[in-house]
């Protein structure tokens, strides 16, 4: 059986102006959000994670639910109409007694896919879940650091001073190696044998006398392009 949201846990997440309607009944119904013991789990864990996308809007409590049940059920392999109905059964069955056609409620359910609350719900659950719960990081933290000072059991003790150490370890230094290989065709080759002779010979030219290092230094490369004969001739 999952563990209840309580009121504070569930006060923490949700903007000032929200918390007074954080009652007991809503806490009540929010723990109570679905039928099936395999999903409720989930549909509690949404909830919480994404608590932070009702700062960026004007949204009723009952909203951002109802957000969190249509999109869990997408994350879940439903259609968008069957998210639709499993979130608001009671609507789907008033648009069916009022003869709604097929194309009609698809409509109203695009429609609700588009809407902000969704999309940014949506958002929420492609970011990694160790971001999204780094504050519940930090809190485990503390209670393991607290057990490890507290507790009447050597073992729990110790189990949470392990706990610690392994969490709060220095990152290793890694050594990354690059091997860089450059391959050299025939015409780089051609290049540096040339540029070596013509280097032996000025250095050669230098100590003859028959010219000066200024004047090699001065000396320009004359560039010569010669152009591939047709291969038709």
């Amino acid at each position: 059986m999952s563990k209840p949201i309580s009121i504070e846990q569930f006060k923490k997440l949700v903007p000032t102006g929200m918390k007074r309607n954080v009652t007991p009944e809503f806490i009540e119904k929010l723990n109570n959000i679905a039928d099936d013991p395999d999903t409720i789990e989930t549909f509690k864990e949404n909830i919480l994670s994404y608590a932070g996308v009702m700062r960026d809007g004007r949204f009723k409590l009952s909203q951002y639910i109802n957000a969190v049940k249509y999109v869990s059920y997408k994350l879940l392999g439903s259609t968008n109409v069957a998210a639709y109905v499993q979130t608001f059964p009671e609507t789907y069955q008033r648009l069916l007694d009022k003869g709604t056609t097929d194309k009609t409620i698809s409509a109203y359910v695009a429609g609700y896919n588009k809407t902000k609350l969704v999309n940014l719900i949506y958002e929420q659950s492609f970011i990694p879940t160790y971001v999204l719960n780094a504050h519940m990081f930090q809190e485990a933290l503390n209670v393991q650091a607290d057990l490890m000072l507290t507790a009447r059991s050597e073992k729990v003790r110790s189990d949470a001073a392990n706990s610690l150490l392994i969490h709060l370890k220095r990152p290793e230094v890694q050594k990354i190696e690059l091997d860089i290989g450059v391959k050299e065709d025939k015409s780089i080759q051609e290049l540096r044998a040339s540029t070596l002779e013509l280097v032996r010979q000025q250095r050669a030219m230098i100590k003859s006398g028959e010219v000066s290092a200024l004047a090699i230094a001065e000396s320009k490369l004359v560039t010569i392009e010669v152009e591939a004969e047709d291969a038709t001739d």
